[in-house]
């Protein structure tokens, strides 16, 4: 029976996105794992690829739709000989529902046959399992607990073979709601200012130009408006002298300068935070509603600027990478992020952020943490400015001031000044970082 293609989500958090480019049209063949459509999340834009093997039967959203909900119907699949009459007449409102379904909610699947395939199962704990519809048709016929079948699809999705031959079980015990567990929901939307009519009447008489939010821009909205309104920030601010630094790095750079690597102070700044992380290892942590997670590897994200929003691609183990191998690294983070090219792996996790706006000349700011992460660094610009050495004398220094923003769910005040203590050392004597 013909098989309905859906909205794949390709983040945890995507709810809708939009239908880019379709890589196949009607008629054509396609195996599992081949590339069929390049879907555009609030991030990046993806390449979808196909979990059945068959025939492309009918195409139900257009190349270029915005918001289509995930799990909605965008294609039909023919497969074991079907021909295109038998997909329902029904299915010619898919598009309309698709893109009509609330964001967040699975559309539910219009018919295309007698027996459509059952609704997206999930684990014990919530999560949801990805498995093709086919797959979960013969699931539900043999009474097969998906949740006990490990998939051997793209990113782990299940696909007939994988449960072709398994037999029925019993199905995993739903996970009783708690009182704790209600603290996940996503918080009630909170008036930001005045209603779009009343700012518009407030400039009808002016010159202006409206702007579209895109997919980035609103999430970047909707994340950083939660921040500061549930994450209880506090500051700690240094001043760190870089001096020995950029000594140091002159000299690295000269050996280097046969390989074709050059280090930056970035490059210095995410290796100190990277081992402040592991000295202060408490300090290694994310909020996760009702508890706390305290991470092993120190995995740190770095804000990279992009035309429209912002990335933060994340360098994992950052603390067992050398320097040359962290700027090589970050480099291409940096590249594939303003070519929007990152996977939602690459810019999601970490436990900590770093945002340098010294190259812009800034001096000090204070940086808005990025949720679930326990803290961020802030880094102004290195200038020059008298200080008092250790002898009294009056002196003349680099200076870089940066700001530690925390989440004190996670970190309390003793344990910030630690942190961002380990971190001055760490750039004060830069040699140790190699040790």
């Amino acid at each position: 029976m013909p098989i309905e293609i859906l909205m794949p989500a390709l983040s945890p958090t995507m709810e809708e996105g939009t239908l880019a480019k379709w890589l196949v049209k009607e008629g054509d063949e396609v195996s599992s794992g081949d590339l069929i459509a390049e879907i555009e999340t609030d991030k990046a834009t993806m390449e979808f690829e196909a979990v059945d093997e068959g025939v492309i039967g009918k195409i139900l959203v257009a190349e270029g739709s915005e918001g289509v909900a995930v799990n909605s119907p965008i294609a039909i699949l023919l497969t074991d000989g079907e021909t295109a009459d038998e997909i329902g007449t029904t299915q010619a409102k898919a598009p309309e529902a698709a893109l009509a379904a609330d964001a967040g909610k699975e559309a539910t699947p219009s018919g295309v046959s007698e027996a459509p395939a059952p609704a997206a199962a999930t684990n014990a704990d919530g999560s949801r399992i990805f498995a093709s519809p086919l797959a979960r048709r013969i699931a539900a016929n043999k009474g097969i607990d998906l949740a006990t079948v490990q998939g051997s699809g793209p990113r782990g999705r299940i696909v007939k073979a994988d449960v072709e031959g398994s037999t029925a079980t019993a199905p995993a015990p739903a996970k009783a709601a708690t009182a704790a567990s209600a603290g996940t929901t996503a918080p009630a939307p909170i008036a930001s200012g005045p209603a779009t009519e009343t700012v518009l009447r407030m400039y009808e008489d002016r010159e202006t130009e409206e702007i579209a939010l895109d997919g980035m821009r609103k999430t970047i909205a909707a994340r950083l408006t939660e921040a500061k309104q549930s994450i209880p920030h506090f500051y700690l601010r240094r001043d760190i002298k870089l001096d020995a630094l950029l000594s140091f790095r002159s000299q690295l750079n000269k050996q280097l300068e046969k390989r074709g690597a050059k280090l930056s102070v970035n490059d210095f700044i995410i290796k100190a935070c990277a081992l402040a992380l592991q000295q202060v290892p408490e300090a290694n942590a994310v909020w996760a509603n009702d508890r706390i997670l305290r991470l092993k590897p120190s995995d740190v994200a770095v804000a990279v600027a992009i035309e429209g929003g912002l990335f933060t691609p994340v360098l994992k183990d950052a603390d067992a990478k050398s320097l040359s191998d962290l700027s090589s690294e970050m480099k291409d983070l940096a590249t594939r992020a303003r070519d929007r090219k990152l996977a939602p792996h690459e810019y999601q996790g970490g436990s900590f952020a770093i945002s340098n706006l010294g190259m812009f000349g800034i001096d000090n700011f204070d940086a808005v943490i990025n949720p679930p992460h326990g803290a961020i660094l802030a880094v102004g610009a290195g200038t020059k400015k008298p200080i008092v050495g250790e002898n009294g004398d009056l002196d003349v220094a680099t200076v870089m001031s940066v700001t530690l923003s925390v989440d004190h769910r996670v970190i309390d005040g003793a344990l910030g000044a630690q942190l961002l203590q380990a971190i001055v050392d760490n750039l004060e004597n830069p040699m140790a970082m190699l040790a």
